[in-house]
């Protein structure tokens, strides 16, 4: 009988174990304790000595991927001509380029295999599994060998390179594996209306998720080809979901989502547009927050989105900024207005009450010289929420939802609308106070 070591004890070196258990001595090595509920045959050694394992020809590594070249080169100077190293991890091209590393100049043998089942797809024997082999640096009679051994074992021998293994495995082994780990974190479960295919959806959880999130990590890291795959499946699952929607929500005009409420900047700079491009038909809704724009668009409840972006005293809009990161979308055109900020109250409250000043943090970046210059001694606050659009919180003034102490800094237009005193004109640093806005799609 050969004599074969097993480096790495969890859950597929005892897979490995079950497989070659009858048919050789066999040496263990692992440095966490072994617990096992596969009876040891007389001729299984357990040990935690590096130098025994290397008493056998045949060295198995069935070690995580991510210490494969920790423990290769660790175990580097025990390596004799006479060994072969047999590698099973689910990857290849890793584990090739670590052995030409480690091997270079050397007699040492080495064979590259994955066996592709696990703990559930092999508890019932291994009958007509597959197993992946690439001679790499074996000898023609070590590798009829092991290719003539996994057969008799009813194994399913695919011989590739490791490069061809990476490229199909990653659309096969890795979209499986993310399938299942996805379809686990949306929290897929049984009901009493399953049908075949979620049944089958439900396995391909069990068959994954059993494994550990170092495998899952492991198989998505170290494979090249795995990259490409994840960014194709997203790419592919925003245009199914966008197939989903209608091209527009209502045929009969186009819904138009704006950050800004009514008599908002962003509702001025939508109308001029709409006017520009003479759009006869149109419903504008009011978001007020660009993350609602955004969501709303992603949602289909909305045709269009348009928030603004950038002011030429304020700089960047960091509201938008920071929704825009979390969306796709694709942007439309860019529209510019002229900003001028008004100081506005309730009439029946008198100037010297006033003691706070709400406006979105960009207005305030807008008007930060003027401020602090003729309303020193005032509070500036903005809201959170929908209360962060002043056109909201000029709203909420008027309807009695803010203290009357307040004054609110915006468009001049909000002080017709709840018949507002003004208290003062132009506030804005720039006289050139432009502000730009993205009309965005999906």
């Amino acid at each position: 009988m050969k004599k074969v070591s097993i480096v790495g004890f969890g859950r597929f070196g005892k897979v490995l174990y079950r497989l070659l258990k009858n048919d050789f001595i066999i040496t263990i090595y692992t440095r966490n304790p072994i617990i096992s509920d596969i009876p040891f045959t007389p001729q299984t050694i357990l040990t935690n000595s590096i130098e025994e394992i290397y008493q056998n020809e045949v060295i198995f590594f069935a070690v995580p991927i991510d210490t494969f070249e920790e423990v290769i080169s660790t175990h580097q100077k025990y390596f004799r001509p006479d060994h072969l190293l047999i590698d099973v991890l689910s990857v290849k091209i890793y584990p090739q380029k670590v052995l030409e590393k480690y091997l270079k100049g050397s007699q040492t043998q080495a064979l590259l295999t994955h066996p592709m089942f696990g703990p559930d797809s092999s508890r019932n024997g291994f009958d007509g599994l597959p197993i992946i082999m690439d001679q790499f640096k074996t000898s023609n009679e070590n590798y009829e060998f092991w290719k003539n051994y996994f057969g008799n074992k009813k194994l399913r021998i695919i011989e590739m390179s490791a490069k061809d293994h990476d490229r199909l495995a990653a659309n096969s082994q890795g979209l499986t594996h993310f399938i299942g780990r996805l379809l686990s974190a949306y929290g897929l479960k049984s009901s009493s209306i399953d049908s075949l295919g979620t049944k089958k959806l439900l396995e391909v959880i069990e068959q994954t998720s059993n494994d550990t999130w170092q495998l899952f990590t492991n198989l998505q890291h170290f494979n090249p080809y795995t990259k490409s795959m994840r960014l194709k499946l997203g790419d592919t699952y925003d245009q199914l979901y966008d197939k989903l929607l209608p091209k527009q929500r209502n045929p009969g005009y186009i819904t138009i989502g704006i950050q800004g409420g009514k008599g908002s900047f962003c509702e001025e700079a939508i109308n001029s547009y709409i006017k520009s491009k003479n759009i006869l038909k149109h419903r504008i809704v009011y978001l007020y927050t660009s993350e609602k724009v955004l969501e709303k668009l992603h949602s289909g409840d909305v045709d269009l989105g348009l928030f603004a972006i950038q002011n030429a005293v304020g700089g960047i809009v960091y509201e938008s900024a920071h929704a825009m990161s979390q969306y796709k979308f694709k942007i439309i055109d860019e529209i510019e207005i002229l900003v001028r900020h008004y100081l506005m109250k309730l009439k029946e409250v008198p100037s010297e009450k006033i003691d706070h000043i709400m406006a979105h943090p960009q207005v305030f970046a807008q008007c930060k010289t003027t401020l602090a210059q003729k309303y020193p001694s005032y509070i500036l606050e903005s809201g959170e929420g929908d209360l962060i659009d002043t056109a909201k919180a000029a709203w909420s003034l008027a309807n009695g939802e803010l203290p009357n102490n307040y004054a609110i800094l915006g468009p001049g237009i909000l002080s017709k609308l709840y018949d507002f005193d003004i208290m003062g004109e132009n506030l804005q640093d720039s006289s050139n106070n432009l502000t730009s806005f993205f009309l965005v799609s999906r």
